[in-house]
C-alpha cells in the first residue's frame, strides 16, 4: 500500500476511535479527555496516564502505547492485526481503555485496506 492510501486509512481509523470515545463519554462519568492531531490520538486518563494511538507511516502500521505495553498493528485481510499476535485493534483498544481509564467503549468496525 502506498503512503497516501495508508495515511487515509489510518486517519479514518483514528477518526472512528474518536467518535467511539465521544459516544462512551456521553453515558459515562469517567475522567477522560482525548485529542487527535497530525495522526496522533492522545487519550488522557483520570490517573494522569495516557494511551497513545498513532500512525507510523514508514512501517505502514498503527501503534498503540499504554501502561501495559506497546502494540503494532498492520493491515491484514481487511483488519488491523497485532504484528506479535493476532489481536485486532478495536477489541484490544477497548480492553486497554477498560483497564486503564475505567471506561467501556464500544469500538466500531475498524477496517483496514
Amino acid at each position: 500500500m502506498d503512503e497516501f492510501a495508508f495515511v487515509a486509512a489510518a486517519d479514518a481509523t483514528l477518526d472512528r476511535i474518536g467518535l467511539a470515545l465521544d459516544a462512551a463519554l456521553e453515558t459515562s462519568d469517567a475522567d477522560l479527555d482525548w485529542s487527535l492531531r497530525d495522526g496522533v490520538l492522545t487519550i488522557e486518563c483520570g490517573d494522569e496516564s495516557r494511551i497513545i494511538v498513532n500512525r507510523h507511516v514508514p512501517n505502514r502500521e498503527i501503534w498503540v502505547a499504554a501502561k501495559s505495553g506497546g502494540h503494532h498493528f498492520r493491515a491484514h485481510e481487511g483488519h488491523w492485526r497485532d504484528t506479535r499476535g493476532d489481536a485486532e485493534l478495536g477489541p484490544l483498544l477497548a480492553r486497554l481503555l477498560k483497564a486503564q481509564a475505567r471506561i467501556v467503549v464500544r469500538m466500531p468496525e475498524l477496517p483496514a485496506p
